[in-house]
């Protein structure tokens, strides 16, 4: 069953180590991700799961696994909490995952063990909606830490430059956070969600799965972050 979810963003300039002389700037927003973190640590959960965008297939890493921030210039390596299992040969966590794990080292989390799972960007909704459905149908206390971004196209020097659809998509998707409304989020628009470049579209549709097992002991949510400082939105957010 799912106890609680952690929506955070997952940009590489959380890292300060990427960040370097502009670190600061994302300071209030790293202190809301180590605030929900630190709420879906208070539910007790038995897993957590970390969902975020990955590669062309959808991939699986157990406790352990291991990223870098090398292909940005910073020599600095990453590992989900727990113990990598012996000779297991894993696939390196694309940087959103990276991100997540560096998170909940920053959190310092040892609430429950780890596991992630990496989700293309062009997951179908129906096959989102199922993958969350699974997570919540495990009889574990299951806690979710949900990472990606919302539309990179909020100002003229935003990645995808500027287009008026972003800020109110952005502000859609907020609403439906703080509500914890899963059925906002599993309608979403993912032609738009492309057009805008929010990574986070199949991570939050995959929580609307999850959520949408809990009806009759419907969650709580509270957005706890939505800014968008260098044209792209993040929004952080805690549902339990």
């Amino acid at each position: 069953m799912l106890v609680a979810a952690a929506v955070c963003p997952a940009p590489p300039l959380l890292v300060p180590a990427v960040a370097s002389g502009a670190a600061a700037e994302l300071d209030a927003l790293r202190a809301d991700c180590r605030r929900a973190l630190a709420r879906v640590a208070a539910t007790a959960p038995d897993r957590l799961v970390v969902v975020g965008p990955g590669p062309a297939a959808l991939t699986h890493h157990g406790p352990g696994a291991a990223g870098s921030f090398r292909g940005f210039g910073v020599p600095l390596a990453v590992r989900l909490p727990g113990v990598e299992r012996t000779g297991e040969t894993a696939q390196p966590l694309a940087t959103p995952l990276a991100v997540a794990a560096w998170l909940l080292a920053d959190a310092r989390w040892d609430a429950a063990p780890v596991t992630a799972v990496g989700v293309p960007d062009d997951l179908p909704a129906e096959r989102c909606a199922e993958l969350g459905r699974q997570l919540a149908d495990d009889p574990e206390r299951t806690a979710l830490l949900v990472v990606g971004g919302g539309s990179n196209c909020r100002t003229l020097k935003a990645p995808g430059y500027l287009d008026p659809r972003g800020e109110p998509f952005d502000d859609s998707v907020a609403r439906a956070l703080a509500a914890a409304d899963h059925a906002s989020l599993a309608a979403l628009d993912r032609a738009a969600a492309a057009d805008l470049g929010a990574d986070g579209a199949a991570p939050w549709q995959i929580l609307a799965g999850a959520a949408q097992r809990q009806d009759a002991a419907p969650l709580a949510g509270s957005l706890l972050h939505h800014t968008a400082p260098y044209g792209v939105g993040y929004l952080v957010a805690v549902w339990h």
